[in-house]
C-alpha cells in the first residue's frame, strides 16, 4: 500500500480488445528527522500500472497532483533496449485506489495548472529508458 501524489496525469492506452491501461509515477515522501533536529524528506517514485475499470476510473477523476491511496503488487520485468543492453524495471500492478483529495482541492487542482509540489526535473527523470508497452496479465484476474 502506497499513499502519494502523481507525477503526470495518467496516460492511457486502449490494447487489443479495447482493453485500458493506465500508467503514471507515484511520488511518495518519507518525513525524518535528521541528527540535527532538522526535519528532512525523501522522495521516492513509483511506476504505476491500472487496468481496465481502475484505468477509465483514473483516467476520468485523476491528474497530475492528486492524492491517492493505492493497494497492489510488484512486477518486475525485463526486456532489451536499441543498443541490446538489457533493462528491467520494477512497476507496481494496482488492485484498488482511492482518491484522498478533498472535493474542493481536486476541483480546483483540476482547473489551475500550478499548485503542484512535484518537480518537473522528477517528472522528466521519470520517462527515462521507459520499456516498450507490455500485454496484459493473463490468469486468474477477479474481474
Amino acid at each position: 500500500m502506497l499513499i502519494g501524489n502523481l507525477g503526470k496525469d495518467p496516460d492511457v492506452q486502449y490494447l487489443e480488445g479495447n482493453v485500458s491501461m493506465a500508467k503514471f509515477p507515484l511520488a511518495t515522501t518519507e518525513m525524518f528527522k535528521e541528527r540535527s533536529g532538522k526535519m528532512g524528506t525523501q522522495t521516492e517514485w513509483h511506476n504505476i500500472i491500472l487496468w481496465r475499470g481502475l484505468a477509465d476510473l483514473a483516467q476520468k477523476f485523476l491528474h497530475k497532483g492528486s492524492l491517492i491511496y493505492l493497494e497492489g503488487r510488484l512486477r518486475t520485468r525485463s526486456w532489451e533496449d536499441r543498443e541490446g543492453h538489457k533493462k528491467f524495471v520494477t512497476e507496481i500492478m494496482a488492485d484498488n485506489f482511492i482518491m484522498l483529495d478533498r472535493r474542493s482541492d481536486a476541483h480546483s487542482a483540476q482547473s489551475s495548472s500550478s499548485g503542484s509540489s512535484i518537480s518537473q526535473e522528477h517528472e522528466d527523470n521519470f520517462t527515462e529508458d521507459v520499456p516498450p508497452p507490455h500485454d496484459e496479465p493473463t490468469g486468474g484476474l477477479p474481474f
